[in-house]
Formats: C-alpha cells, sequence, structure tokens
C-alpha cells in the first residue's frame, strides 16, 4: 500500500533535527570567542547556541551588543567558510530514510532552517537530500533581512506555494522553542523531536512530541485506507 499523511506538505528545521551539526559549531564558537576574548562554551552550553540564529545567540549567551554580535556573527560564518560548512556534520540516523519515504509517497518537502540558506543548502547536497525536497529555505547571508523563525517558516510556505504545492496543512518538525513559536505566527502545528538540543520545557505548545524517528514516522506516514 502507497502511505498518505495527514499533512499537505512538511516543513524541517536543520540543526537538532535533521542535522547533528554540534561538532563543528563547538569548534568554530570556540574559535571565534577566543579570538574576540570571550570563555568557549563546553559542550554542555551547546543547548544555548544551536537552534536560534546566531546573531542571538551571542546577544543571549555572552552578552553583546546588537552591534558587537554582528560583528561577532561575521567572524563566526568567516571561520566556518574557511572549516567547511559540512565539516562534522553528520545526519540523525533514520532521518534520510524517512525524507526519502515522504518524497516517494508525494508530500511536498522544505528546510525551515534559521541558518544561512548557503549553508542548508550545502548541508542538503552533502547528504543527497537535495533531490528529495521541493525547496531550501534558511536565513539571509546578512542574517537579518530573513531571520526570524516566523519569517523563515513564511517564506518557505511561499516558495512551496509558488511551486504549486497545496500548504493548506503544513507542519513544522523542529527541536527549539523558537521552532513553535515562529510556527504559531502561521498557525503552523510542531511535531517536536527530542533528539535535538533543548530543554524538556521547550516543547511546551507543540501538537506532538517525539523521542525516535519511528515515532515521528508514524505521524507523518499513515497506511493507505483499502
Amino acid at each position: 500500500m502507497t502511505p498518505r499523511s495527514p499533512f499537505s506538505c512538511v516543513l524541517w528545521d536543520v540543526d537538532g533535527t535533521v542535522v547533528d551539526a554540534s561538532e563543528g559549531i563547538l569548534r568554530r564558537l570556540t574559535l571565534c570567542l577566543s579570538d574576540l576574548g570571550y570563555p568557549p562554551p563546553t559542550r554542555e552550553e551547546l543547548v544555548h547556541w544551536i537552534g536560534p540564529p546566531m546573531h542571538e545567540s551571542f546577544q543571549t549567551n555572552v552578552g553583546m551588543t546588537p552591534e558587537q554580535a554582528a560583528d561577532a556573527t561575521a567572524h563566526y560564518r568567516r571561520i566556518g567558510k574557511a572549516d567547511g560548512y559540512t565539516t562534522g556534520a553528520r545526519l540523525y540516523p533514520g532521518i534520510a530514510e524517512l525524507i526519502s519515504e515522504l518524497r516517494d509517497a508525494g508530500i511536498p518537502q522544505s528546510t525551515a532552517s534559521s541558518k544561512p540558506e548557503l549553508q542548508v543548502t550545502a548541508l542538503m547536497e552533502h547528504f543527497g537530500l537535495t533531490s528529495k525536497l521541493q525547496s531550501i529555505t534558511g536565513a539571509t547571508p546578512d542574517e537579518k533581512t530573513l531571520a526570524s523563525k516566523a519569517d523563515i517558516i513564511g517564506e518557505s510556505l511561499r516558495r512551496l506555494e509558488v511551486l504549486g504545492h497545496d500548504t493548506s496543512r503544513p507542519v513544522l518538525v523542529g527541536d527549539r522553542h523558537h521552532d513553535i513559536d515562529g510556527a504559531a505566527v502561521h498557525g503552523v502545528p510542531v511535531i517536536f523531536v527530542r533528539w535535538g538540543f533543548s530543554w524538556p520545557h521547550e516543547s511546551e505548545g507543540a501538537q506532538a512530541v517525539v523521542d525516535t524517528v519511528d515515532q515521528l514516522r508514524s505521524l507523518l506516514l499513515l497506511p493507505e485506507e483499502a
């Protein structure tokens, strides 16, 4: 039987949901903050950094002004470009297979990531996921024009609509509170995954919470009715 879905399209957060890029992020943050005279984060503190826009994280986590955060973000991105956007990144087990199954079932999919779109594109290409997605959406290079999760989700939906896909029953799969807050602006339900970098309370407001890819699959794909 061909699977079907209760959703007309699926939007994917990337960091902590599809890709574990924590190794590279920790290395780049260590270099960046050390260069700027700040103590580097421990791996345990990465929960404060992974997910929200980096410009926001520099202000929240080390008390930078918006201007200092803009300079720090630019320096961090320079380090990332030299390091390679895919260095140390890995897919969470089973995610690529689920994305393939959704593609085979005819469910349109797009990323909706706070990472710069250039980096998201590099990651999707690196892991062979580009052909399985109808669109790739991330933040603009300046991380200001298109940076908030709400704006990115809106742009992701807009691009799918322009391509002629049904966005009447969307769902976002994410792992941080800003995924839920951003999706709420558009009335998009969120399936919260617990394998990323998050605090337990961050799932509040999600339509569902899952611990495994199998649980996620059971929500995104249903058997075809006889």
